[in-house]
């Protein structure tokens, strides 16, 4: 085995910290900070899961309201040690091109698309943490027969966690948090055809 590159040994005894993250130009693609440790993206994404993004990223593209976005491969600032990168973002803040991330008061929804590395982590962790951030709206997409299902979830108020929001197949329709209806029975192309 060889020995780690300089760039992966954490600059501190503590570990990584958020704004870290800004300064490894050799660090791959998708590198997240989870709980202070770097975390990458370990195998390809497939085709489906690529293609589910694109057209997720699109279909929100079309109904965001005035002074909202939707964007991808941005991270959120959850706090000082804890910067993920969701799959899909809603945010209201405006363009700026040299923006790095955006902050959990910015976000008004994540969507995570699961993929059999990173399941744990968008099932569990990351539904913990964003729900502790303030994030009012998370979607988890798996994948079943090679069709999209979304379960949704929102933000609970009293206790700070996430409830069950409703699980979509075909039609995923919600008013919150604006109105949005997507056919995910067109996003990807069905595996039978």
């Amino acid at each position: 085995m060889s020995a780690l590159p300089d760039w992966m040994r954490p600059p501190r005894p503590e570990g990584w910290f958020a704004d870290d993250l800004d300064h490894l130009p050799e660090a791959p693609r998708h590198t997240e900070l989870i709980d202070g440790a770097l975390v990458f993206m370990t195998v390809p994404q497939t085709w489906w899961h690529s293609r589910l993004v694109t057209m997720l990223t699109v279909s929100l593209m079309e109904q965001v309201p005035d002074g909202s976005q939707a964007e991808r491969d941005m991270t959120i600032r959850l706090d000082a040690r804890n910067r993920p990168e969701p799959d899909l973002l809603v945010t209201t803040k405006p363009f700026d091109p040299d923006r790095t991330w955006y902050a959990p008061e910015d976000v008004q929804l994540v969507v995570e698309v699961v993929s059999p590395e990173s399941a744990h982590r968008d099932r569990t962790v990351k539904l913990r943490k964003y729900a502790e951030a303030g994030i009012r709206h998370y979607w988890c997409v798996e994948e079943q027969d090679g069709a999209p299902i979304v379960h949704a979830h929102e933000l609970d108020e009293p206790t700070g966690a996430y409830a069950p929001a409703g699980i979509f197949r075909q039609i995923l329709e919600r008013p919150v948090p604006f109105k949005i209806k997507i056919d995910l029975s067109r996003l990807v192309p069905n595996r039978n055809s």
